[in-house]
Parts: structure tokens; sequence; C-alpha cells
């Protein structure tokens, strides 16, 4: 992490949410964690031997300090996530492997999202990995959702609908989970109500 200098930047809803949500399914999973993932899997690679010292609340806030990226990245990495799981029953997200799928779904984001990004390397930094390891990780994420990268409008709106919501949730009423949206949703349904999901999501903190 050498020569990298620490600044202030106040962290945006859509970071601080997202962290929340990933912190209470990790803590959720690594309660109730079942059969290990098969050595061979496309998961077995983001599984580490020990949790990480770091939060990863300060962790996903370490990304977005020095990533450099748009904030609708992270609402992207947040869908490849839902997707990964989705394609794979099997994988869940737990205190040895979330990190490793965060920082690799942002800079899978950042690659489809954004024009302009830091390269591989400077990702592995910002992880806190080797860039040998960066780059598999890449892979075989983007292999884990079949290469399955664009977003339409509708499904953008509609996940930043739902972590506006989680924003105002203060004692869900289920277990923490990452949520599915279907692909045929109705376009016409609450688009006002979502184009306002979208300002709150990116302007809270």
């Amino acid at each position: 992490m050498a020569g990298m200098v620490e600044e202030y930047h106040a962290v945006p809803g859509v970071v601080s949410v997202l962290s929340t949500i990933l912190e209470r399914l990790a803590e959720r999973n690594d309660a109730v964690r079942g059969r290990p993932v098969a050595p061979h899997h496309c998961a077995s690679a983001f599984h580490g031997l020990t949790k990480p010292s770091i939060s990863v609340r300060c962790y996903l806030e370490r990304i977005f300090r020095y990533a450099g990226c748009s904030l609708s990245c992270y609402v992207a990495a947040y869908i490849y996530l839902d997707r990964f799981l989705r394609r794979h029953p099997v994988v869940s997200l737990h205190s040895l492997n979330v990190h490793r799928f965060l920082i690799t779904s942002v800079l899978a984001a950042v690659k489809f999202v954004d024009d302009l990004h830091y390269n591989n390397a400077y990702f592995a930094k910002v992880g806190g990995i080797n860039l040998v390891e960066m780059n598999y990780l890449e892979v075989d994420f983007l292999f884990g959702i079949g290469f399955e990268l664009n977003i339409t409008p509708v499904m953008f709106t509609a996940y930043c609908s739902i972590l506006q919501r989680e924003m105002y949730l203060e004692s869900p009423p289920s277990p923490p989970r990452l949520h599915s949206c279907s692909k045929e949703e109705d376009p016409s349904s609450s688009c006002q109500q979502k184009q306002v999901a979208v300002h709150l999501v990116f302007s809270g903190t």
C-alpha cells in the first residue's frame, strides 16, 4: 500500500450500505457455514486461510478512497456478486472470502462501467494482494458469472431501490441476503420512485 497518501473523503451512501449488507451477510454465514466448496470450484480461489484483520466496512471504504471509480461501479459490483451467488448456490459469502470477492467484483465493474480506470496491479495494491492473485481472481470471477456483465437501466435502478431501502431499515425483518431482481421486470413499474432511489443512494451518507 506504499505510495498512497491518506486523504479524507466523505463516504457516500452506496458504499456505506453495501458494506453493511456484506458485513451482516458474512457474519450470518460464519455462524451457519455449510459444506465447503469443492477444491476445483471457481470460488475456491477466493477462500482465504485466515480472517483478514480489516473489517468489510473499512476495506470497502479503502477501495472507495483509492480506486477512484464512479459510484455506479458499487451498484454494478453488488449486481455481479448477486449473479455469482445465484449461479453457484453452494457458495456463500463469509469472513474468509468476502474481501476477495469484493475487490474482484469492483474491478470487474470498473472495467465495464468506467471509461478510465486503474490497472490490475493498482487494484491488487489497494486490495492487499499480489498481482498474480488479482489476475486469477478476475478470471475466476468472470467465468463464475458467465461473463454476464451487461446491466440494463431497469435492473440498475431496481438494485438502487434495494440499496436505498436497506439504508433506512433499522431492524431488517428477515436475515440479510443479496437480492435478486428479475430481468423481466416491467420498465414502467415505479419508474419515478426508482430514479429517486438512485439519487438517494448516491448522495446519502
